[in-house]
């Protein structure tokens, strides 16, 4: 762990009150760069079709950091935990890890939305997100947009819309209004990271430009957080102790894709369908 002489001062006060902070440092510029390099060679020694059970994109998507030693590394990372333990406390754990990119020209968006709101779990304010940016992000290239104090409206209803070109499974969106004054663009530079609550409305654009965005979004919990809605839940532990009775302890995988590493991808990946697909007002694929 960082000293205390050395540890990153996070203003705890601003993200309780936003429900987000940036930017923060998580590396240099050149350790994002060595990391993005690092998890494309894993994207294309394994991403051609047929080389693993489902597409590689249903693997980076949801709990990357079960098959991708890289992801998981990198979740460890003191520089990213001493943020987030500013935030949750000591004892962390990686609930899930997403390499999410928009390739050049990418009419993908993300409506406006709350991570909570399918995932099934409770204690909003025991998990946040660490958005880690592998590639400068920018308003061009489809940066996230936070609603400032969002999240201290709770959970709101959402509809779902399955957009043709919506990244969400479900297309969803908030269905209430909010001040466009409140919108603020997450606009970083490689290496550096934003930090938003589980409730916090957030979205983002299409990605215009000739470059890709890409950046590694690591959802970490404490252990207080517990699955409602699904049979059962899992997470890895990254500091501290698990204190957890909820979530089932997982291992670091060895490499990238191995066997018991795919066979727990796939456990993970059906429980947590459960929740995901409550109230669908359309079947989804994801978990079959």
């Amino acid at each position: 762990m960082t000293s205390v002489e050395t540890a990153p001062f996070v203003d705890t006060e601003r993200y309780w009150r936003d429900g987000f902070l940036f930017p923060l440092r998580a590396c240099s510029p050149e350790q994002a760069n060595a990391w993005r390099h690092e998890l494309e060679a894993v994207e294309a020694e394994w991403g051609a079709p047929g080389r693993l059970p489902r597409p590689f994109g249903d693997y980076a998507r949801a709990n990357f950091h079960v098959v991708c030693a890289a992801a998981a590394r990198i979740a460890h990372e003191d520089t990213v935990l001493d943020q987030v333990e500013a935030i949750l406390g000591p004892d962390i754990m990686v609930w899930a890890a997403e390499l999410v990119v928009k390739e050049p020209h990418s009419p993908k968006v993300v409506t406006m939305h709350q991570d909570l709101t399918y995932w099934g779990l409770d204690g909003a304010d025991a998990l946040v997100t660490a958005w880690i940016a592998l590639s400068e992000t920018s308003i061009a290239n489809g940066a996230m947009r936070f609603v400032r104090g969002s999240h201290l409206l709770g959970q709101v209803g959402h509809r779902d819309t399955f957009g043709a070109h919506n990244q969400l499974s479900r297309g969803q969106e908030v269905e209430v209004t909010y001040d466009p004054v409140d919108v603020v663009p997450v606009e970083l530079a490689a290496g550096e990271v934003s930090l938003h609550h589980g409730l916090t409305f957030h979205s983002s654009g299409p990605n215009t430009t000739d470059r890709r965005r890409i950046a590694l979004a690591i959802r970490y919990v404490s252990p207080a957080v517990a699955q409602r809605v699904g049979p059962v839940d899992y997470a890895m532990q990254v500091r501290g102790v698990n204190r957890s009775r909820q979530l089932l302890a997982i291992p670091m995988p060895v490499g990238d894709f191995g066997p018991a590493a795919l066979r727990l991808h796939e456990e993970i990946t059906v429980a947590q369908a459960v929740a995901l697909g409550a109230g669908a007002t359309e079947e989804l694929d994801y978990g079959r």
